[in-house]
């Protein structure tokens, strides 16, 4: 027997009219959930820009201080080369010459301290260049998760009108919660960081 797609076209739309019959609500529900989903999540979107953005001029604040630093280190160690064959060069130096030979040598004495100091303000700045992109990474990770929970519900909320299927709806609002949670959570710095999760995704 041949099969004739108009027919299953109808009898898909009469399904479909059966099912909107059964509950009136939810293609309204759809349509409002979606709605304040998008908008939520086009709002964490601005936000989540803006943190990636700082995120990359902190990776690049920290590549400059250790760069910085990698040249202080290099500098320090001339310094202290310098320094160490000026010293045993004044060991077997005539008396007369040894004032000019002190004098080289607290000049590069001082040098190597002044660049170990650098150095080491160097180091500190980019440590706290990490710290502050590990604290923005921790939350675009929340972003991240609340972007694909409330991209998972809004094709399931999709699903539910489609076949007027309302447990779908009431399913769909489970990853809903959590994108808003997550959300939330990295609207307003809260602690909320599924550690597996993420690892899981990562």
């Amino acid at each position: 027997m041949d099969i004739d797609p108009i027919d299953l076209v109808q009898q898909s739309s009469e399904q479909h009219s059966s099912d909107a019959t059964q509950s009136p609500w939810l293609n309204a529900a759809v349509a409002v959930s979606v709605a304040l989903l998008a908008t939520f999540l086009g709002i964490c979107k601005v936000k989540d820009d803006n943190i990636v953005q700082a995120m990359q001029q902190a990776q690049a604040d920290k590549l400059d201080h250790w760069n910085y630093y990698q040249a202080r280190n290099l500098r320090e160690e001339i310094a202290n080369a310098t320094l160490a064959t000026l010293q045993l060069m004044a060991l077997s130096a005539d008396k007369r010459q040894q004032p000019q030979y002190q004098i080289q040598i607290n000049y590069y004495g001082s040098l190597a301290k002044e660049q170990n100091e650098k150095k080491a303000a160097l180091k500190q700045l980019a440590e706290l260049d990490q710290q502050t992109y590990d604290g923005l990474n921790f939350i675009d990770d929340q972003f991240d998760l609340s972007e694909a929970a409330i991209a998972i519900a809004i094709s399931l909320l999709a699903v539910a009108s489609l076949t007027g299927l309302t447990w779908l709806y009431f399913l769909a609002l489970i990853p809903s919660s959590f994108g808003l949670l997550m959300g939330l959570s990295g609207l307003f710095n809260w602690g909320i960081h599924p550690d597996a999760l993420i690892k899981f995704l990562s």
